[in-house]
């Protein structure tokens, strides 16, 4: 008997004989708000003990030798598919002039609408290698007499099928994925693949060329949950008026983990932008530049989870504070209630 009174004497929660306690509607207010407190506030715990979150650390990026993958979606509105090119050069010393790997082209009607899929049209291509071959002559026969530049049949007939183009307001859309080598550079849409000459008869001069332009994509890799490119649906539009956009874009390369330990290798940026309008001076043809660096600096971010015993310590603390909150506020109902009524009481007996 002496073993089980001493056990007995550790109860911290003593019970009250039933006919001792007195249920009022007061308290029974207090109760089902307090009910409701808590079951919102458990939902609430639960959520966020299974919604994980992200620890963000920085190392040295030690990645050599690999490639950089450029995801293109833009739409020319006034330059036609036959026209526009994608060049690109690093500072490894490579430079490549009208890419169409992975990259195709939509033509598109003055309202938008697709009209035709192919890659990278024949045009640019051919102007370009009889750019260069007439480059050649040039030099060669510009001591001795003044060079008279001449086209083809099928060159006229592309001028002339270009410039109905430009009549009926075609423009482009230019999207795919382009894959760099990992070192600084920069890549442009603009008509410079074009033959000087060809692209003199077409547009009649520099002014006229529209770089006007919709980027709906432009990333360096896969995205991850919560990525946001600042380039993305970015609008440009140009009204009486030419000149060269130019995009500073600092790449972050970035790792994402998630929890279930699957690595993404991506990379994330920011840009700073800068516009030069054209004037009578210039050499030079309208384009739109993208040029980026690299930081030395890698971010990766991994998905957490809490601890189950970090959602028992926040739920005990949480449902005990709201038990010990009614409590209170029950009793100094009660007291108040009673004080508000004994008065009257009194009266009525007197």
């Amino acid at each position: 008997m002496g073993l089980k009174q001493t056990i007995r004497s550790l109860d911290v929660f003593p019970r009250t004989e039933e006919h001792l306690l007195q249920k009022t509607q007061s308290g029974a207010l207090v109760s089902v708000v307090g009910l409701v407190i808590m079951a919102t506030l458990f939902i609430h715990e639960l959520t966020y003990y299974l919604t994980t979150y992200t620890v963000h650390e920085m190392s040295v990026d030690l990645k050599r030798g690999e490639t950089l993958p450029i995801h293109i979606n833009m739409t020319f509105p006034s330059l036609p598919c036959d026209v526009a090119s994608i060049d690109a050069i690093d500072l490894s010393g490579k430079h490549e002039v009208d890419l169409d790997t992975n990259i195709w082209k939509l033509r598109l009607n003055s309202h938008g609408h697709i009209i035709g899929t192919k890659y990278l049209s024949d045009l640019v291509e051919k102007q370009h290698t009889t750019r260069n071959h007439d480059d050649k002559e040039h030099h060669d026969d510009s001591a001795k007499k003044p060079h008279k530049f001449s086209f083809d049949k099928d060159a006229e007939n592309m001028i002339n099928k270009v410039k109905k183009a430009l009549e009926n307001g075609e423009g482009c859309r230019v999207y795919g994925v382009l894959d760099v080598q990992r070192v600084a550079g920069n890549f442009h849409i603009s008509v410079h693949a074009l033959n000087i000459y060809v692209a003199q008869m077409i547009f009649g001069g520099a002014k006229h060329v529209n770089v006007s332009h919709m980027i709906h994509d432009l990333s360096f890799g896969p995205k991850y949950p919560g990525l946001h490119n600042p380039l993305d649906d970015t609008v440009r539009i140009l009204r009486d008026t030419s000149g060269t956009f130019k995009y500073y874009i600092k790449i972050v390369p970035t790792e994402y983990r998630y929890i279930s330990k699957e690595v993404l290798p991506t990379n994330q940026f920011s840009v700073s932008e800068y516009f030069s309008p054209m004037n009578e001076f210039d050499r030079t043809w309208p384009a739109v530049y993208f040029l980026y660096d690299l930081s030395p600096i890698t971010v990766t971010i991994k998905e957490e989870c809490w601890s189950f015993l970090h959602f028992i310590t926040r739920l005990s603390a949480v449902l005990g504070g709201t038990f010990a909150l009614t409590g209170m506020l029950d009793r100094w109902m009660y007291r108040l209630i009673k004080a508000l009524t004994t008065p009257s009481a009194r009266g009525a007996y007197r």
